[in-house]
C-alpha cells in the first residue's frame, strides 16, 4: 500500500516468471468477469492435492423390507385428521348426536318426523318438541322404544330419557312489568 510495486510470489499461479502461470495463457484470450483466474486458481490447488476431503458418513445399514417411518410432517388424508382433531377434543358423541338430529326422519319413521323435532342433548336426556298435545302424549307413549332405538345407533347407555315437550303455547305477559304468580289479564275480570 506504500505505492512500491509488488514483489511476485513464486507460489502465486498468476505469476509471469512460474510455468503454468499467466505467461503460459497468454494465448487464451483475457475474460473480465474473474472465471479465467478462478479457473486456474482450481486448476493449481487441484494439481497440488490441496483440497479438502470431507470425512465420509457412515450409513447405517438399510433394510429394503421396513420403509421409512411415517412422520406428522408427511401430507394426510383428510378422514385421519378430522377423526383425530374429533377425538383430541372429544367431540365424538356431540358430532353422533347431531348426526341423530339430522337423520331424525330416517330414525322415528316420516310421520313422527313430521310432527316431532329433537331439540337438546345432554347428559343422556333428549329433548323433543311437538306441534300438537295430542303429539306429545304419543311421542310419551313411544319413548321407550325410541330409546331403544337410539341407544343401537349412538351406543349403549348414551340416551336415557326423552322429555317430550308439547307446542309452544302463546303467553298473556305484555309490557315490561308483571308479577310471578299473577293470572295475567285475567285478573280483572270479576
Amino acid at each position: 500500500m506504500t505505492g512500491e510495486p509488488r514483489q511476485p510470489d513464486p507460489g502465486d499461479p498468476g505469476d509471469p516468471g512460474e510455468e503454468g502461470g499467466a505467461a503460459g495463457q497468454e494465448d487464451l484470450p483475457h475474460s473480465d468477469d474473474g472465471l479465467d483466474l478462478a479457473r486456474r486458481m482450481a486448476r493449481s490447488v487441484a494439481g497440488s492435492g490441496l483440497t479438502p476431503r470431507r470425512p465420509r458418513r457412515k450409513r447405517r445399514p438399510s433394510d429394503p423390507a421396513r420403509p421409512s417411518a411415517a412422520d406428522d410432517r408427511d401430507p394426510q388424508l383428510l378422514d385421519n385428521t378430522l377423526a383425530r382433531l374429533v377425538a383430541d377434543h372429544g367431540w365424538a358423541l356431540d358430532l353422533k348426536v347431531r348426526g341423530v338430529f339430522a337423520r331424525w326422519p330416517e330414525l322415528v319413521g316420516a310421520e313422527i318426523a313430521s310432527h316431532t323435532t329433537p331439540e337438546t342433548f345432554s347428559d343422556g336426556r333428549l329433548v323433543v318438541r311437538t306441534d300438537s298435545t295430542a303429539w306429545a302424549t304419543q311421542l310419551t307413549l313411544l319413548a321407550p322404544q325410541l330409546v331403544a332405538r337410539l341407544n343401537e345407533d349412538l351406543g349403549p347407555g348414551t340416551v336415557t330419557l326423552i322429555e317430550v315437550l308439547g307446542p309452544h303455547l302463546p303467553t298473556w305477559r305484555k309490557g315490561p312489568r308483571s308479577t310471578r304468580d299473577g293470572r295475567g289479564p285475567r285478573d280483572t275480570y270479576g
